[in-house]
């Protein structure tokens, strides 16, 4: 869905709002030249082998005061004893081979089989969502490197016995499990094409991604905090289809990767919370800046080799089927500002309180404007092919 000025796009975690404002001078910028190719263009013509199909045209780093680098160092302390503690112990947390078929077991074709059987009564259009979501966890590799880049929380040797780098890095591990679960099941079930979903994730991974994020946790944290509520509401909701539709099995499984994502969501907005309480007002422009700008899905560079409009198709099937919509991304923004008592704080400069009542409008602003969109995109809906199903055709 798009509009001319202000933009909305749906997608299964995140969604996107383009809030026509133009943005102030920032620190240094990296500018690059557009490479995203024709539709007709093949991937190799006129260009080296290894450079993504899609970059980003301009950047910002390094956009958090120096000074304020002490924060985090501060922080230790409370990340060791609170941080820390909504990771799950290694030998109590579920593993992928859980919930899939045993091989080593004589029954492990009969296994299969049922699992396929089950498989069947689940329409294309579910695919390609749970394909969609499984594609994004399986870029974790972009995501252990996008929370490194930030500075004063990064994991400087691979290996720092830091709180902030043993939660990157035990995150990363936890997270890792959900790809291998979903990669492992939708292979098993036959329905879709995994060459072309395995091209896509390379695609991706080397794409990478661009938050707008800027080196700078407090942008950081406020970007994973709506993202891990988007991905628990994404996951939920493919649980909810999957029993619906009889599969009590992927259901279950959608269902445990959402619990996780919950998780993972009260431990980054408990960073947030207390980054409101000790520096309200730097905190308050920071998640101003975020909404101004965009909270972009992890893989709004998705591409399969063949579609360059591929995250616009697959967010409008994620948006037709209820499994991430444009309501979930407002109600997400209104969720956090009740959770950081945002309505409420006080001692904000001039400009804080500006942001904040920027934030705090912003929930009823993107409802009608999605109302409005909803019209246009029914207009302009038409049937799409998804590599990822053998090509076949869906409504986007």
């Amino acid at each position: 869905m798009a509009m001319a000025m202000d933009r909305i796009v749906v997608s299964p975690s995140s969604y996107v709002y383009r809030h026509c404002q133009a943005r102030g001078s920032r620190s240094s910028r990296v500018s690059m030249a557009s490479t995203i190719r024709s539709a007709s263009t093949e991937v190799t013509n006129g260009r080296k082998l290894y450079i993504p199909p899609r970059e980003v045209h301009v950047q910002v780093k390094h956009s958090m005061p120096p000074q304020k680098l002490e924060i985090f160092k501060s922080l230790e302390g409370w990340a060791d004893e609170t941080l820390l503690t909504y990771l799950k112990p290694l030998e109590k947390s579920w593993q992928p081979t859980d919930f899939l078929p045993e091989a080593e077991s004589e029954g492990f074709y009969d296994q299969v089989k049922e699992l396929r059987e089950r498989c069947k009564e689940l329409p294309d259009e579910y695919f390609v969502v749970l394909v969609g979501d499984m594609i994004t966890e399986e870029a974790l590799p972009t995501y252990q490197t996008m929370l490194n880049t930030l500075d004063g929380v990064r994991d400087e040797t691979g290996a720092s016995p830091t709180p902030w780098a043993v939660w990157t890095r035990a995150w990363t591990a936890e997270e890792n499990r959900h790809g291998d679960l979903l990669n492992k099941y939708l292979y098993l079930s036959g329905r879709v094409d995994m060459r072309q979903i395995e091209k896509t994730i390379q695609y991706l991974i080397g794409s990478g991604m661009d938050p707008k994020t800027e080196n700078n946790p407090y942008l950081g944290f406020i970007y994973t905090s709506f993202q891990e509520r988007a991905t628990f509401i994404s996951h939920g909701n493919t649980a909810r289809l999957a029993k619906d539709r009889g599969d009590l099995k992927l259901a279950q499984i959608c269902g445990t990767i959402a619990a996780d994502e919950k998780r993972h969501e009260t431990a980054y907005t408990k960073i947030v919370e207390k980054l409101f309480e000790i520096d309200a007002d730097g905190t308050i422009l920071g998640l101003a800046d975020m909404m101004k700008k965009k909270i972009s899905m992890p893989a709004h560079l998705m591409y399969d080799g063949q579609d360059d409009n591929l995250f616009d198709h697959f967010s409008t099937v994620a948006q037709r089927l209820g499994v991430y919509t444009a309501k979930d991304y407002a109600d997400i923004l209104e969720f956090l500002v009740e959770r950081w008592n945002v309505q409420t704080l006080s001692g904000l400069s001039s400009e804080g309180h500006r942001a904040q009542d920027f934030v705090c409008g912003l929930p009823a602003r993107i409802r009608r404007i999605e109302e409005r969109a909803q019209g246009r995109a029914k207009e302009a809906a038409k049937n799409v092919p998804f590599s990822w199903i053998f090509g076949r055709e869906i409504r986007a």
